[in-house]
């Protein structure tokens, strides 16, 4: 923990000014010494000044016990030190006030006209001492040696404290200034990490979100397909058998074909875990017409195809344009009448670029299975320069049409085809014909996804 700034307040443990107990203690016991001695020598004083002895050390009491103030104000402990200074008195409070005064946070030149003011103070007494004694009797050296011995004892007494604060000032800020730094850059590391999880979690919530796109366009397609089926071979089971038989048969290659792409799906998901779990018991929901043919057809795509307790599951590559036309072929399966057209010369895209032209075009068929069953239906795809485009339109379903097959719409098809282009760099337009009908057109770039 530092002590810095606010902080400093909360860390005080001693009382009034000082910061710490010991703090308080150093003072009290420096200013009881500085007392002692002022009081010492001001009885010299009271006698040369011809005052009573009580007097005399009465001030020098009061004078040396200022330095009990040095820490809350060091200016005036060291203009007193100068004021106590003519009557030989304070020598310690000097010492300490020009060292406390020094290592404060008080501008420099302060600092250096309060210790010029006690060097010259200590400098002239000193002067004037010497040449008294002297021209008393009580020293005997020659008067070449007054001056030297005068600077010698002021620069003594004045500069070893002033340079001893300075030093102490200057390694106390820097001690400071990298406890700040530290702070600061402890509060950066806590703010980065905060910034980490919120783009971890956004993250998890992106993953979350392109996984159930990417089941939904996986399994809502072929399922869809597979109702529809089922709703027409409920309506001729009795009528026309053998088209009864090709429907289940449909029914059935759909099934397969969704439970195995929805497996894959699913191992890309575990290839990250040490260990496959056991693979639960298969759950079969069998349909009212067919439900003999889907339990068969999902029994033997579980035999066959089941997850493994050992090994990884391998990465799947998306679909791709060139399924386009078994796309289109299942969607004509199913009773739909689409017309497909195909401009410019086909060539390789990225796959991410394949993948989702073939997921627009995948989840527009459904949406014409789910809302406007019997309609007639056009794609277009168009290889351009420096991108691709693609376009389902739909006109409005006949009166006569096939029964409705009741299929649920989650809402989330043309958001999810959006989502998908735009992440691309792509444009998606989607909305009703003056017609009656729906048009889904996307346009990726060609270079996207590389």
């Amino acid at each position: 923990m530092t002590t810095t700034g606010d902080s400093s307040a909360a860390a005080r443990t001693g009382p009034w000014w000082w910061e710490r107990r010991r703090s308080a203690v150093l003072d009290g016991g420096l200013a009881l010494v500085s007392a002692a001695e002022c009081g010492a020598e001001g009885t010299e004083f009271a006698r040369d000044a011809g005052l009573p002895l009580a007097v005399g050390v009465l001030f020098g009491v009061v004078a040396g016990s200022t330095l009990v103030l040095r820490r809350r104000w060091p200016i005036a402990v060291v203009l007193v030190s100068v004021a106590i200074t003519p009557a030989q008195m304070g020598i310690l409070m000097t010492i300490v006030g020009l060292y406390t005064l020094a290592a404060s946070e008080l501008p420099r030149r302060i600092t250096g006209a309060l210790a010029g003011m006690s060097l010259a103070g200590t400098l002239i007494v000193t002067l004037v001492r010497t040449s008294q004694d002297m021209a008393s009797g009580d020293l005997r050296i020659g008067e070449g040696f007054i001056p030297f011995i005068a600077i010698s004892t002021s620069l003594g007494v004045t500069a070893p404290p002033v340079l001893l604060g300075l030093y102490v000032g200057a390694r106390r800020r820097l001690m400071e200034s990298l406890r700040e730094r530290a702070d600061s850059l402890e509060r950066e590391l806590q703010l980065l990490a905060e910034r980490a999880e919120e783009r971890a979690e956004w993250a998890r919530g992106e993953e979350r979100t392109r996984i159930a796109r990417d089941m939904h366009d996986v399994v809502a397609h072929r399922v869809s397909l597979m109702v529809v089926h089922a709703a027409a071979l409920q309506a001729v089971a009795r009528k026309d058998p053998e088209k009864a038989v090709k429907n289940a048969a449909l029914v059935g290659d759909m099934g397969r074909q969704a439970l195995t792409e929805l497996r894959e799906m699913l191992g890309v998901l575990r290839a990250g875990e040490s260990a496959a779990r056991p693979a639960p018991a298969p759950v079969v929901v069998p349909l009212a017409a067919v439900g003999a043919a889907a339990a068969q057809a999902a029994s033997r795509v579980e035999d066959a195809g089941g997850v493994s307790g050992a090994g990884e599951a391998e990465a799947v590559e998306g679909p791709c344009l060139a399924e386009l036309d078994e796309l289109v072929d299942q969607s004509r399966a199913a009773g739909m009448a689409v017309d497909l057209s195909v401009e410019g010369e086909a060539r390789a895209y990225a796959a991410d670029v394949e993948e989702t032209a073939f997921r627009v075009v995948q989840e527009a068929l459904t949406n014409v299975h789910k809302h406007a069953a019997g309609a007639k239906t056009y794609v277009r795809l168009a290889h351009r320069g420096e991108e691709i485009a693609m376009q389902v339109e739909n006109g409005p379903p006949p009166e006569s049409g096939p029964a409705d097959a009741r299929l649920p719409s989650g809402g989330n098809g043309l958001v999810g085809m959006k989502e998908r282009v735009t992440a691309l760099g792509g444009v998606f337009v989607s909305g009703p014909t003056d017609a009656g009908g729906f048009r889904v057109s996307a346009v990726l770039p060609a270079g996207a996804g590389r």
